[in-house]
């Protein structure tokens, strides 16, 4: 899958995902209206409003980008009826042509991660076949529990050809009270170096370079199946992240809405153009709602999260080659 992505990086010149995390209150009058005339103001109506928001903004973009990033918490908000509404966008976007992650940020102890890796990414045993859940191409997983919550998604993502995106430094704004703690060197890592003691070093540094050693075993063409969340918001630390993580392709969120730029984004990337692909979400989703945007009127929401992309992709393209 990761071929997959970068194929159609290079095909749309953009290396950006595009955050489906709808909220009512980006979903546009006319839509809740009609939604709420046929299911009324409940859970069911919603998500009817969501859904078309959704399709709207995918027959939009589904050309001009490479994936889209689903948030699974937008959904479940809404209960049963959101979780319907999760998997009948995950199913549209791959009709049309999209990789889709699931942006789930699961992990926990191994047979739970076992459970959620199936329902994401695999197959379930149901009597004598195998169905598939939610189905997504990559998933986002929460390595802070430690490995035994990491490796049965790997091993899902082998036996499907599928990845992950695993969080190493986050983008929002309390994230170093615990990932960018120092943490001292193991003895048997001050040995293998044969000098004395190596100085402390924060701990996403050293989630990255676990994510690099699960890279090697699960490799495609010239990138891991296994990637890394690292967030727009921390540039510098991006620069040292990608020289740990050579290999793995990077998930960048935080551009637009939470402060990042394009100029932010040069160090994510390897030489080759390569290595990273940038989030947005609401600035996409919801750029009808911006001043830059409003001429386009909520009735076309959908071309102006298009004209969203579009300069985002000018943004990212104009910093990589400066």
């Amino acid at each position: 899958m990761i071929n997959q992505l970068i194929t159609k990086i290079k095909e749309t010149g953009a290396p950006i995902v595009v955050g489906l995390d709808p909220m009512l209150k980006f979903v546009p009058e006319h839509l809740k209206k009609k939604a709420y005339a046929e299911f009324g103001e409940t859970l069911e109506g919603a998500g009817e409003a969501i859904w078309q928001y959704n399709k709207e903004i995918v027959d939009n973009i589904y050309d001009v980008v490479p994936a889209v990033k689903p948030q699974i918490a937008m959904y479940e908000q809404f209960g049963i009826p959101g979780l319907v509404v999760f998997k009948k966008t995950v199913d549209y976007c791959k009709q049309k042509g999209l990789v889709v992650i699931g942006d789930i940020k699961r992990g926990d102890i191994g047979s739970t991660s076992e459970a959620y890796a199936v329902g994401h990414l695999g197959k379930v045993t149901v009597g004598s076949k195998s169905c598939y859940g939610f189905d997504e191409d990559f998933a986002t997983v929460n390595p802070y529990l430690g490995s035994d919550g990491v490796k049965p998604f790997i091993k899902i993502c082998k036996e499907e050809k599928k990845g992950l995106f695993i969080l190493v430094k986050t983008s929002n704004p309390s994230s170093g009270e615990f990932q960018d703690r120092l943490v001292k060197a193991q003895a048997a890592e001050e040995q293998s170096v044969g000098q004395g003691s190596l100085p402390d070093r924060p701990l996403y540094e050293i989630v990255g370079e676990q994510v690099a050693k699960w890279g090697e075993e699960h490799m495609g063409d010239s990138y891991s199946y296994i990637g890394a969340v690292v967030g727009a918001t921390y540039p510098e630390m991006g620069k040292i992240l990608r020289k740990i993580m050579p290999k793995s392709y990077i998930l960048v969120p935080g551009y637009g809405a939470q402060g990042g730029k394009g100029k932010d984004l040069v160090h994510f990337f390897n030489k080759d153009g390569l290595g990273a692909i940038v989030n947005s979400s609401r600035g996409i989703i919801a750029a009808y709602q911006q001043e830059k945007y409003a001429s386009f009127g909520p009735e076309h929401f959908g071309e102006a999260s298009r004209a969203a992309v579009l300069d985002m992709k000018k943004d990212i393209g104009e910093a990589l080659d400066s």
